[in-house]
């Protein structure tokens, strides 16, 4: 009916892209040439027109109040937000390119310069992977050239990690309260960043792997390596732990997302929750709920299959609610 639609334009409000992992081209409706999505942000300093536009053929353009950002990078934590949803459980499953990609785009929400230092350091790693294919290539080989691209991707990488290894350290304990609250349980998990440079420095990462990402023909160690190991009770979560485990789990690392958003950057985040009712038993819906109340979350979207559900659900909460049925 497009009650995830709804969420995800909130999201693209949010972050500039949708949640569900479609490349921008994929959300134009067939036969047309582009989408926009258009807000009125009202918050307490002031009302801001938000314009989202991404066309066939060109590049996406995000303004505010008619004024086109010079990176679309800088408008990353205007409007933070957390989403809630099914697709959550695809962070323990899936590789560990996702789990990588829900702490960028954590990170992001909170240091305007992340997302600006990340894109560069994958520019460049793309530049020398592009060497190191050039040389398989035409069987030739230019160490000097290659060493060109170790300045920007040491710099770069090891800021980087430094950020991501301090974020992760504030989020682990935060995760761990929640989950104790959530659950009940007796287990104890853990957050734990795991990357080639807690080792090693960056600088001899690639001094001691350029034969082997000469063989590869890409650059093998670095931050694009990178991973976080969600554990129970210090065994990887996805093989010990049941459905309801690992749900209380996924909740807990979103809602200390939001937590540490909101201390980080004095905003309360938008909180999006998307069709868990019907992955949640009654326990952990009302463990959520009572969270969300006790945490003064802010605004909070819900989608639900179940009207007198949902009716039931927002009487818990202590503000004024609107339901819109699609």
């Amino acid at each position: 009916m497009g009650k995830t639609n709804i969420l995800d334009a909130l999201h693209y409000l949010s972050v500039g892209k949708s949640f569900l992992g479609n490349t921008d081209l994929n959300n134009i409706m067939h036969d047309e040439d582009f989408f926009t999505i258009d807000a009125e942000i009202m918050n307490e300093e002031s009302e801001d027109i938000i314009k989202i536009s991404q066309p066939k053929e060109a590049k996406k353009i995000i303004k505010k109040n008619d004024k086109s950002y010079d990176r679309l990078a800088d408008h990353i934590g205007y409007l933070p937000s957390v989403m809630i949803s099914p697709y959550d459980s695809n962070l323990i499953s899936d590789s560990g390119e996702s789990r990588r990609k829900f702490l960028d785009a954590m990170i992001s929400q909170t240091d305007s310069e992340y997302l600006f230092d990340l894109i560069q350091y994958q520019k460049v790693v793309q530049q020398r992977n592009a060497l190191l294919k050039y040389f398989a290539k035409n069987r030739v080989w230019e160490k000097d050239s290659l060493e060109i691209y170790d300045d920007p991707i040491t710099k770069l990488g090891t800021k980087i990690f430094n950020k991501r290894r301090d974020f992760v350290e504030k989020l682990n304990p935060i995760v761990q309260s929640f989950y104790k609250i959530i659950s009940g349980g007796m287990e104890n998990v853990s957050v734990i960043y795991e990357s080639h440079l807690l080792e090693n420095s960056f600088e001899n990462l690639l001094k001691e792997s350029i034969e082997r990402d000469r063989m590869l023909t890409y650059t093998s160690k670095g931050i694009h390596k990178d991973d976080l190991l969600f554990e129970m009770n210090s065994v990887l979560i996805k093989k010990v732990g049941s459905q309801g485990q690992q749900k209380s789990f996924l909740i807990s690392l979103k809602l200390a997302q939001m937590s540490l958003v909101k201390e980080l950057t004095r905003k309360t985040p938008i909180l999006l929750l998307d069709d868990i009712f019907d992955k949640l038993d009654d326990n952990r819906v009302s463990q959520l709920i009572e969270l969300v109340n006790q945490e003064n979350f802010g605004q909070i979207f819900i989608t639900d299959t179940h009207r007198e559900r949902t009716e039931s659900v927002v009487k818990k909460i202590n503000e004024e609610s609107i339901i819109f049925e699609l």
